[in-house]
């Protein structure tokens, strides 16, 4: 219960999926978590159940690829709880499944917008706090798409492998800090996002969770505190050693 206990946790994308796992399980295990995303009501309702376990949450709207609101939600964090230790760059979207060629600017550009230039903002914003205070980590979701690629959504995979280097580069840049950054590399989960994909592609979701599963050798897709769980390993000192590392829980995806 205790493996973060009295860190400030700052979760991006909290409200549903992965991010809401990650933020239940960083409190259950002692931290206050700041519950960002811009989804409202289910960001309130991930800050309540939090709350309803004894835990310390609050919710914060924030969107990531605005800069102002994450300066903003930032020092709103560290105005209310003292610092933050723990950043988790989880908001991230699909993007469109179109061949490269046809893909617009438009498009390519709000994927971006989130998946890249957030987790840039977030980062650039957080730093001087962990500065002030000695250290702190910082766990970017990236994907299996960002290590190998599947012949679709072009966005999502250049996104998430810029992800991939960008933890690299700044958990160089920043070691001598003590900050910690690191990537975690999810295959399939099944969360709202995945299972909106379905939907979009006109697939039942029943069907599409089955040929998801064949995908895996494990036998099937995995679960949000699949990931939560790892979030919480690279956010505590058990992971004092790890920097600069990728996290793959992918239930044996990319080991074909």
């Amino acid at each position: 219960m205790d493996r973060v206990k009295d860190k400030v946790a700052f979760v991006t994308g909290a409200a549903v999926g992965i991010g809401r796992s990650a933020s239940i399980l960083l409190a259950r295990e002692g931290a206050q978590v700041v519950v960002a995303d811009i989804v409202d009501d289910k960001g309130e309702q991930t800050a309540a159940a939090i709350q309803e376990e004894g835990g310390k949450a609050t919710y914060r709207h924030c969107n990531v690829a605005d800069e102002g609101d994450v300066r903003d939600s930032l020092r709103a964090a560290s105005q209310e709880y003292g610092r933050v230790d723990i950043l988790v760059n989880n908001a991230g979207i699909s993007g469109v499944d179109k061949p490269t060629h046809a893909i617009s600017v438009e498009e390519w550009e709000t994927l971006m917008s989130v998946n890249v230039k957030g987790v840039f903002l977030c980062t650039k914003h957080v730093i001087p706090y962990m500065k002030a205070l000695g250290g702190g980590s910082i766990i970017n979701l990236s994907s299996i798409y960002g290590i190998i690629g599947a012949g679709d959504i072009p966005p999502y995979h250049a996104s998430k492998g810029a992800v991939r280097l960008m933890t690299k580069n700044d958990a160089v840049l920043y070691a001598t800090d003590n900050i910690r950054v690191n990537s975690i590399h999810p295959g399939f989960i099944w969360t709202p996002l995945v299972e909106e994909m379905a939907s979009d592609n006109g697939e039942d979701p029943a069907a599409y969770r089955k040929q998801l599963d064949a995908k895996h050798p494990i036998g099937h897709v995995g679960e949000p505190d699949d990931i939560g769980w790892g979030v919480v390993y690279l956010a505590s000192d058990e992971a004092k050693f790890v920097t600069g590392s990728e996290l793959v829980i992918d239930g044996g995806y990319t080991a074909r």
